[in-house]
Formats: structure tokens, C-alpha cells, sequence
């Protein structure tokens, strides 16, 4: 009896409907990783409704960008080259252990709600309106892995009030009291948890700082911290309404460029016939912190064809210059900062 092998067109075929089959595979699963892509930047001005004010007119105007974040299929964690601007990160890096993306995206949420009224209350205050600011303590909002807050088992939504026994309502006094402490202190502090205050004793390990002028954060024997972001937790009163609406966009990276346009909307010329994008996150003080996904927003920014990028100083900025290409960056520290910085652009030709 002779054996019939397949013939070449057989094995072909075959091997077509293997590779065609692995393909899908890898399309469909889920990988354990996350993409960040560039979303190209929009105008705020939709976005936002101020009472007795209105959108800005003519030349210029604040712009806002989001990063398009979503879960990577096996294909592409494989071949992460196949979208411009991305970045892979893995999950445990984008979600706290144990929170599924459903909980992520309404945390997300919970921050673009709280960066919109915080963003009110500075630009209202910066104008002279009564704004009324209760300020809570300092909320925790990551922790970081492996630091001494995460062997103290801090966690993110709770609450920061007391640090040595003394009072912690907005997080420069979390600054001022780790101040006094070096690297390798343990400090007592006084969490606020859904079953009430609880004291826990954290080590200290050493930190960083970014010098005048500088761009990259340095490490600094001197500083002492604890593992934590943290930002103030606040209860705001405006004197009048503030309406911002993003939509299922979320994170507090916009409350910088939100505060600007309440200015614009309440017929300030702060663009001056700029287009302007801004990104970074607004304390009640007016402080702009560090943000994430700088890479993909200045590609958006770039994208969007604007004139003028303002961006929380330091390691931000520098990350900014890499991909903004003949976009102007400008590195800021607080809301009045960049209120400065727009002012003393030379006149738009």
C-alpha cells in the first residue's frame, strides 16, 4: 500500500488557515498590558458654561487633550510599533491590584468631577469672587509600589489628617511637615479610612527634587517621603454656577486648561490670539502637578496645530519637548504662573 502525501497546495492551504487562525487569536485575546495613544487636542470652550459669561470669540483659544487609553490585544503587545505615538504599560502600572476596569474608569471620573470644581473655585478666586474652600486633608490617590506607605498598607481614596499629630488640611502641609523628617525617619500619620481615623507608623525613604531651572528630578538625601500622590481633599462652594461637562472623559489632567477658559469664558483675553493647550492637575492653592501620558498629549498638541503648550514643570516639560515638535512648550508651576506666561508672549502676528 502506497503512502499519499499532501500535496504542496494542500500544505499551503493549510498552513494559511493556521497562520490566519493564530492572527485572530492574537487580535481578539486580551493581553496584560495597556495602550496609551495620542487623541488629537480640542477646544474647552464647548465644554464649559459659566453663568453671565460666554464662549470667547475671534483668534486663539484654550485647548484641552485626553490620552486614549485602553486594554492592548495579544497582536499588539507583540508588535507595539504598529500605532504612532503609543506607549505598552502594564496593567498593575495603569490599576491598582484587585480594581477591574470598570472601577478604573469611574475613579477616573471621580477626578475629572473633583478637577472641574477645583478649577472653578481658582479661577473664581484668582478674580476676587468669595470662594469657600474646606479643606479636608490630603487624599491619597496612588500608592507606590514596594514604598514604605504600601508596606503600611496605605491606600488610594483614603485620607491623610494628621502627620506627628499635627493637622494636615491641604497637601502643602504634607509638604511642610515631611520637611522636617530625613530619609529613614518613621513618622506617625493619621488616616481618615471608611471605618474612621486610624495612626500608622511609616518609614521614610529618600526622595527626589527638581533644582531652579531644571528639568529632571534629581535624588535628594535631604527629602524625606512616604511612597504617596496625594492631592487636597476639599469641599467648594462657588459663588456662581460652573458648569464643565467632559463627557465619559476622565483623570484630573485637564484642571489647568478648565481654569483658563472659565477666565475666557468670563471675557478675559488670557489667549491673547493663541491657541493654547494646557495640561496638568490644579490643587485649591493653584499649584499645576505633574501629569501622565505627556508623550501622547504632546503629540496631540502637535497634532491639533496649536501655538503655545503649557505643562507642569520639570520632568513633564522635558518629556513635552521631545514629541511637541515646533510647538512652544512652557513649563509651569501654578495657575498664576501661567497667566504670567501667556501675558508677556509677544503679539500675535
Amino acid at each position: 500500500m502506497r503512502l499519499r502525501l499532501p500535496s504542496p497546495l494542500t500544505l499551503f492551504g493549510a498552513g494559511l488557515a493556521l497562520l490566519v487562525a493564530t492572527a485572530a487569536i492574537l487580535w481578539i485575546v486580551p493581553s496584560d498590558y495597556y495602550l496609551f495613544l495620542p487623541d488629537k487636542a480640542k477646544p474647552v470652550a464647548p465644554l464649559v458654561t459659566v453663568q453671565g459669561g460666554k464662549d470667547p470669540s475671534g483668534e486663539g483659544g484654550i485647548y484641552y487633550d485626553a490620552v486614549i487609553v485602553r486594554r492592548a490585544k495579544l497582536f499588539e503587545q507583540l508588535f507595539h510599533f504598529v500605532h504612532d505615538g503609543e506607549t505598552l504599560v502594564k496593567a498593575d502600572q495603569v490599576n491598582p491590584p484587585g480594581t477591574s476596569d470598570q472601577q478604573a474608569h469611574l475613579e477616573n471620573l471621580r477626578e475629572m468631577a473633583s478637577s472641574q470644581q477645583i478649577a472653578g473655585a481658582v479661577a473664581l478666586k484668582y478674580l476676587g469672587y468669595k470662594v469657600v474652600v474646606q479643606a479636608k486633608g490630603a487624599l491619597i490617590e496612588d500608592v507606590a509600589p514596594g514604598s514604605p506607605a504600601a508596606k503600611a498598607q496605605l491606600e488610594p481614596t483614603e485620607i491623610i489628617e494628621t502627620i506627628d499629630g499635627k493637622q494636615v488640611r491641604t497637601i502643602g502641609d504634607v509638604r511642610r511637615l515631611m520637611a522636617a523628617h530625613r530619609p529613614g525617619d518613621r513618622v506617625r500619620v493619621g488616616i481618615r479610612t471608611g471605618e474612621g481615623l486610624e495612626t500608622r507608623t511609616v518609614a521614610t525613604v529618600e526622595g527626589c527634587t527638581t533644582p531652579p531651572g531644571g528639568t529632571e528630578c534629581v535624588p535628594d538625601p535631604k527629602r524625606a517621603i512616604l511612597g504617596v500622590v496625594v492631592k487636597t481633599a476639599a469641599q467648594i462652594k462657588l459663588p456662581i454656577p460652573v458648569k464643565i461637562d467632559a463627557g465619559q472623559i476622565g483623570g484630573p489632567s485637564a484642571g489647568l486648561a478648565f481654569a483658563l477658559d472659565v477666565l475666557e469664558e468670563l471675557r478675559h483675553d488670557v489667549t491673547r490670539g493663541y491657541k493654547v493647550a494646557a495640561t496638568g492637575e490644579l490643587d485649591t492653592d493653584g499649584t499645576v502637578e505633574p501629569i501622565g501620558g505627556v508623550k501622547q498629549k504632546a503629540i496631540g498638541v502637535r497634532r491639533a496645530g496649536v501655538d503655545v503648550f503649557l505643562v507642569p514643570a520639570g520632568d513633564n516639560a522635558k518629556e513635552a519637548r521631545k514629541w511637541a515638535g515646533p510647538v512652544k512648550v512652557i513649563p509651569v508651576e501654578s495657575f498664576r504662573q501661567a497667566l504670567h506666561a501667556l501675558a508677556t508672549l509677544p503679539p500675535k502676528r
